[in-house]
């Protein structure tokens, strides 16, 4: 009796999937990519910001995928230095954010460049500099040696639930070169979302590293979704997906890893993911858009850096604006503007035309951003 797929004989050659009911939710993901794809050439000078941010999402979020929390200002600190970004006012860079944002550069820009040990395990070593995690020593930049099962178990002690065991240690070396024979020669011609799900699942049942399987798992996927579309610049953030959807997440991990090989629902669950993770980003597209015909429109303007900022934020905020609208006191706590200070840059934003008075407003006078001729509402 096998409770884990990788106990099947050749389990590897086991895995299998339904094509007929993979195709609707395959094209629809494929619709959703390309319209993505296509409008991203529209971005011209907002496509670094949107890739940028992207960067940052990913790393914060797949962090968080495994209860790590991140710094987004820190890891956009690392990502800004990367991307040759302004840097005024970031936080000095943490070496092991830094490592995460270098491994996914690495993924991603090298996404034609063949898949090796060597490079499975840089990746895995840029997640732990000081080769600790937390207050544990853990194996990097190399397989795992341990001599005790490793499993992946929640609830209290004594009350622990074992949602999987990996192969023992001994198996790893061949397991991984199982999976990187495959990767580069017989998985070539697949279709490259599936692909993408498929290298997910194998390489987290080996579950090859002492820690930073996860993590490394979705570097990888970035890697295959890179070579898929056959571009180093990311438009959309797997991981911002998954840690919205983390329980069906590990539950579709789990059922496959627990089967015998028939991955039909983990590919639907993957494909899915990704695609809602695409519409996520045409969401922040047209804010990006939004923002760079803003600036284009009025780029003969002399603005302030307290007026730049709070524009910033205004573009930022999108077209429904601060709730209850800008007033005196948010410009004041926004730039640390004396009261009269703030009271002269609004009156010359509302000169130039970039802010309205919003009706109402009682005691205190409202404003918003004017966008394309017309107040935004609030």
């Amino acid at each position: 009796m096998h409770t884990w797929l990788w106990q099947h004989p050749d389990w590897t050659t086991r895995l299998r999937w339904d094509a007929a009911r993979l195709l609707p939710v395959l094209a629809a993901a494929r619709r959703a990519q390309g319209r993505l794809l296509g409008r991203a050439d529209a971005l011209e000078l907002g496509l670094g910001e949107h890739r940028a941010r992207t960067l940052v999402q990913e790393a914060v979020t797949t962090s968080a995928v495994e209860g790590e929390h991140l710094d987004p200002d820190v890891v956009r600190s690392s990502v800004a230095r990367r991307l040759h970004l302004p840097t005024a006012g970031l936080p000095a860079v943490q070496r092991a954010t830094d490592g995460l944002v270098e491994a996914l550069l690495h993924a991603t820009q090298g996404a034609d460049e063949p898949l090796t040990a060597a490079r499975l395990q840089g990746w895995q070593a840029a997640l732990f500099p000081t080769g600790f995690s937390g207050m544990r020593r853990v194996t990097v930049g190399a397989w795992r040696t341990d001599s005790a099962p490793m499993q992946v178990v929640s609830g209290r002690e004594g009350r622990e639930r074992v949602h999987f065991e990996a192969p023992p240690a001994a198996q790893v070396s061949a397991e991984m070169a199982r999976f990187l024979l495959w990767w580069e020669h017989w998985a070539a011609s697949m279709d490259g979302l599936l692909r993408a799900g498929l290298a997910h699942l194998w390489f987290v049942t080996v579950h090859p590293f002492d820690d930073g399987n996860g993590r490394v798992a979705r570097v990888l996927t970035e890697h295959a979704l890179a070579r898929d579309e056959g571009t180093a610049v990311r438009l959309y953030s797997p991981s911002a997906r998954i840690l919205q959807e983390r329980a069906p997440y590990y539950a579709a991990l789990e059922a496959a890893q627990r089967g015998d090989g028939e991955v039909t629902d983990w590919l639907a669950w993957f494909v899915g993911c990704l695609h809602r993770a695409i519409e996520d980003a045409e969401q922040g597209i047209d804010g990006v858009l939004d923002r760079a015909r803003f600036w284009q429109a009025h780029a003969g303007l002399s603005l302030g850096p307290r007026q730049r900022k709070v524009v910033e934020r205004l573009l930022l905020a999108g077209r429904e604006g601060f709730e209850g609208g800008l007033t005196t006191r948010k410009y004041v706590a926004l730039t640390g503007a004396s009261r009269a200070t703030a009271q002269r840059e609004i009156a010359e934003l509302l000169d130039a035309g970039l802010l309205t008075r919003l009706p109402g407003g009682g005691r205190s006078t409202r404003y918003a951003l004017v966008w394309d001729d017309h107040p935004a509402t609030s």
